[in-house]
C-alpha cells in the first residue's frame, strides 16, 4: 500500500474495545461482519430501481452493492489504497436503504419530518451501530471509527447525509472512502443503462445523443453495429464502465501528485476530492445523469411503481403509530427507550420490498393470515 492508504494503525478503533484478531486485520473483521449481518442479506429484495417482483434480471440492492464493490476496489488496487477497507465500505454503504429504493426514502423523509427526518446512511449508521443484534458483548456490529464515518462522507448527485457531532472535525475523506463514492455513481449509471434498455423505458438509438455513450461505443469497436441488440447493450456498457474507471483513476493519480499527497494526514487535510473524475469526463457524465432522470427515472411506469410503493408504507407506518400494539414485540420493547415514530421507521426501513408488501397484506386485507 502507498504511504497515503489507511491502515489498521491509524484507525481510532472501536467503540467497545477488543483484542484484535491474531491474522485477520481491523478492516478484514469489519468486512466480515458486514457481509454476516442480517441487513446486507435484505439487500437481496431490496429494490434498486425496478421492484422485484418486476422480474429476475434487474438490479437489486445487493447486486448494485457487489457492483459497487467490485469497481472500487479495482480503483484501490491500481492506487495502492487498502482494499479491505475500501470493501468494507462499498459493502456497508446501502444498509440502511428502505424498501423500494429512493422511493420508500422520500416517502419515510416526509413521514418523519417532525422527528428529525429519514436519510438512508444516517440509517445505515444506526444498523451497524444500534440495530443488528449479533453479540453479547454489544450492540450493533461495533465497525471501525472509518467505516462508521464512511456512512455520514458519502456525499453524491442523491445523497446529502448529515454529519454528526462524532464526525464533524475528522477532515476530508479518505481515499478509500473516495474510491466507493464515485463507483457507487459509476456502478448505478451504468446498471440504470443497462437495466433501461433491456426494459425498454430507454431506447437504444436515444443514447446516440450523449456524447459519452459515443465515447464508449467507439472503444467496443466498428462490429459494434453488427452484434445483436443483447450484446450490443452489454458491450456498450461494459466499455462505459472502463470508460469512467480508467478516467476517475489517470485522473486522481494527477491529483495525488498535484496536491503532493504523501500520508493520511494530508488525505485529511486536503481542501478538494482527490479521487474523482476529470472537468470534462464530469461534463459528459453529468448529462448522461440528466439523460437517466429525463428518460428513466421519470418514466411513467417508473413513476407508478415509485408512487404505489409510498402510498402503502405512508399507510403502514400511519397504522402502527396508531396503534403501537400491532407491532412484532422486540420492536414495542423499543418505544421505552427511542420514539415510537422512530421505531416504526427502524422497522419498515428494515423490511425487504417482499416483505413490506406480505405486511401490507396482512394489516389492510381481512381474508390474509396474520
Amino acid at each position: 500500500m502507498k504511504p497515503y492508504a489507511m491502515t489498521d494503525n491509524f484507525s481510532r478503533g472501536r467503540i467497545h474495545p477488543e483484542i484484535e484478531h491474531s491474522y485477520r486485520s481491523l478492516f478484514q473483521r469489519d468486512r466480515d461482519r458486514i457481509i454476516h449481518s442480517t441487513a446486507f442479506r435484505r439487500l437481496e429484495y431490496k429494490t434498486q430501481v425496478f421492484v422485484n417482483h418486476e422480474g429476475d434480471f434487474y438490479r437489486t440492492r445487493l447486486t448494485h452493492t457487489f457492483e459497487v464493490s467490485q469497481i472500487s476496489r479495482t480503483i484501490a488496487r491500481v492506487l495502492g489504497l487498502n482494499e479491505d477497507f475500501t470493501e468494507a465500505v462499498a459493502l456497508a454503504h446501502d444498509l440502511g436503504h428502505t424498501p423500494f429504493g429512493h422511493a420508500g426514502e422520500i416517502a419515510l423523509n416526509e413521514l418523519m419530518s417532525d422527528c428529525g427526518g429519514f436519510e438512508h446512511n444516517l440509517q445505515g449508521l444506526r444498523v451497524v451501530d444500534l440495530l443488528e443484534n449479533r453479540y453479547a458483548a454489544f450492540p450493533g456490529l461495533n465497525l471501525s471509527y472509518e467505516v462508521r464515518e464512511a456512512f455520514v462522507k458519502h456525499h453524491t448527485t442523491h445523497d446529502h447525509p448529515a454529519t454528526p457531532e462524532e464526525f464533524r472535525n475528522s477532515g476530508a475523506p479518505l481515499l478509500e472512502v473516495q474510491a466507493t463514492i464515485i463507483a457507487d455513481e459509476i456502478a448505478y449509471d451504468n446498471h440504470d443503462i443497462d437495466d433501461g434498455l433491456y426494459s425498454g423505458l430507454i431506447d437504444e438509438q436515444d443514447l446516440q445523443d450523449l456524447k459519452i455513450w459515443r465515447a464508449a461505443i467507439e472503444k467496443s469497436g466498428s462490429e459494434y453495429k453488427k452484434l445483436n441488440p443483447f450484446l450490443r447493450r452489454t458491450e456498450g456498457v461494459r466499455h462505459l464502465i472502463d470508460l469512467l474507471a480508467s478516467d476517475v483513476v489517470n485522473n486522481s493519480l494527477e491529483n495525488i501528485k498535484r496536491l503532493d499527497i504523501k500520508s493520511y494526514d494530508d488525505v485529511r487535510s486536503a481542501g478538494e476530492l482527490i479521487i474523482c473524475p476529470s472537468d470534462e469526463m464530469r461534463t459528459m457524465k453529468l448529462e448522461l445523469e440528466k439523460f437517466l432522470r429525463e428518460k428513466f427515472y421519470h418514466n411513467y411506469k417508473v413513476m407508478r411503481m415509485a408512487k404505489k410503493s409510498q402510498r402503502f408504507l405512508t399507510e403502514m407506518f400511519l397504522t402502527y403509530i396508531e396503534d403501537s400494539s400491532i407491532l412484532p414485540p422486540r420492536h414495542q420493547q423499543r418505544i421505552n427507550d427511542i420514539s415510537v415514530e422512530r421505531v416504526v421507521a427502524d422497522y419498515i426501513a428494515g423490511m425487504t420490498d417482499r416483505f413490506a408488501e406480505q405486511e401490507y397484506e396482512k394489516l389492510f386485507h381481512p381474508f390474509t393470515r396474520t
